[in-house]
């Protein structure tokens, strides 16, 4: 591999990042607020990915990335809740997750299940990155778990 093209496919992996991140913040504030999914989607188009808000300058996203995780995750969603609810310990719910992690399992199942040109190790593991934004070590490791069951779920 070239060293332009090493660094075409780093700047990819970070606006892929990027986009996961800023998808589960959307699909939070869809959560929160019941913002219409275009309104939603124009929000963070036009003052979300890439900008500078309050001195803090967010990456640059794969806009049509973080399109399809949102919209997926909403077209999706009582499948997806399903699979995650399906793999939760005894006696847990979608319910009892809190609303932020109950984004990180959505998105990353979503991906898991519809975006197969994305390999399951580095779903995972981004996703587990995701969660380190929000959370500590334990949770981090939840995510690894769940969306590991998940992923020998949907995947072959």
């Amino acid at each position: 591999m070239t060293q332009k093209s090493t660094k075409k496919t780093n700047e990819r992996s970070r606006s892929r990042s990027a986009a996961r991140l800023a998808a589960v913040q959307a699909l939070y504030q869809q959560e929160m607020e019941a913002t219409p999914l275009p309104k939603l989607l124009d929000e963070f188009h036009r003052h979300r990915l890439g900008a500078t808000i309050e001195d803090v300058t967010y990456a640059e996203a794969e806009v049509d990335f973080f399109d399809d995780l949102v919209r997926g995750v909403d077209a999706r969603r009582a499948e997806i809740d399903a699979a995650i609810a399906a793999r939760l310990a005894t006696g847990w719910t979608m319910d009892r997750l809190d609303k932020p992690m109950r984004q990180i399992l959505r998105a990353g199942t979503y991906e898991l299940m519809a975006r197969i040109d994305v390999p399951t190790g580095s779903v995972i593991s981004e996703y587990v990155d995701v969660a380190d934004a929000f959370y500590a070590k334990r949770e981090k490791g939840f995510v690894n778990g769940l969306l590991d069951a998940v992923a020998k779920a949907v995947r072959t």
